[in-house]
């Protein structure tokens, strides 16, 4: 049995195509596992950096799955052909930022309409923004901690969205189920601005405006939770 961690358990959960793109593959762990589940029959594991592709080459090969996973080197979704005829694409374990920059610079490669399945472990809000202006639409949401990390699973499909300012910083679904780790992520950031407000207020020129701000802000936070 191959083993993965709990977060890319839940990613693979989603998972309910056989043609894969992981980008930013992890060691290729995720497609590895998937194919060995017989969830998918065809994946990419794509990495940038010389030492992970390389991993990822040696788990194939250790797992006998050579046929089945093909481990490529390339920034994002360059590693993608379309005859390559994915349905689905997973990025995980990265910035909301990164996230959004692979998407931007490789839609060309969207033109199928895959799946998306993303997971942002910070800027969850600008991988929202981006889902809206590539006319993809959130479907799915969840959240998960591990490691002493905070990570947002979040599911699209090719549609259009109109999300609202809170929706985009929030999430579409995750403010409706409010789990504990949803709780515990907006509970933490309302203790970083009440420390700011306190080192604010410390300052020899007090920033009112500042201040009220960032007290709208907790507002806003316990409202949603």
């Amino acid at each position: 049995m191959f083993n993965i961690n709990e977060r890319l358990k839940l990613v693979a959960s989603y998972v309910n195509y056989k043609r894969l793109a992981d980008i930013g593959s992890d060691h290729a762990y995720l497609p590895i596992y998937l194919a060995k589940n017989k969830k998918i029959n065809f994946a990419i594991a794509g990495e940038v950096v010389d030492g992970p592709h390389k991993s990822s080459i040696k788990n194939v090969t250790d797992n006998n799955l050579e046929n089945v996973v093909y481990c490529r080197k390339g920034s994002g979704l360059e590693v993608i052909s379309l005859d390559d005829n994915i349905e689905v694409i997973t990025i995980c374990g990265m910035g909301g930022k990164l996230i959004s920059d692979i998407l931007e610079s490789g839609k060309d490669k969207l033109i199928n309409k895959p799946q998306l399945i993303l997971q942002p472990n910070v800027a969850s809000n600008l991988v929202r923004e981006k889902l809206e202006k590539l006319n993809y639409s959130i479907i799915e949401e969840n959240i998960i901690e591990e490691d002493g990390h905070i990570y947002e699973i979040i599911v699209a499909q090719y549609g259009k969205m109109k999300l609202t300012e809170l929706e985009k910083e929030f999430g579409k679904f995750l403010p409706i189920s409010k789990s504990d780790v949803f709780i515990k992520k907006w509970t933490l950031e309302i203790e970083k601005i009440n420390y700011i407000i306190s080192q604010l207020k410390k300052s020899n020129n007090v920033d009112e405006n500042k201040i009220l701000f960032l007290e709208n802000r907790i507002n806003i936070i316990k409202k949603m939770i």
